[in-house]
């Protein structure tokens, strides 16, 4: 716990319970976490609008 604390932020969101579960089949479906999902989603969409700059 005192890495994490040290080491990680912690980002709290609210989503409708019908998007939580669709992101989670979608992690599911690519065996990562929603964690992981949510990541990779956000550094996508980073990558893609830094493209078009």
């Amino acid at each position: 716990m005192k890495y994490n604390k040290k080491n990680y932020e912690r980002i709290y969101m609210y989503v409708f319970p019908q998007e939580k579960e669709e992101w989670q089949a979608a992690a599911k479906s690519k065996d990562i976490s929603l964690s992981e999902f949510i990541k990779q989603c956000v550094n996508e969409k980073i990558s893609h609008d830094k493209g078009r700059q």
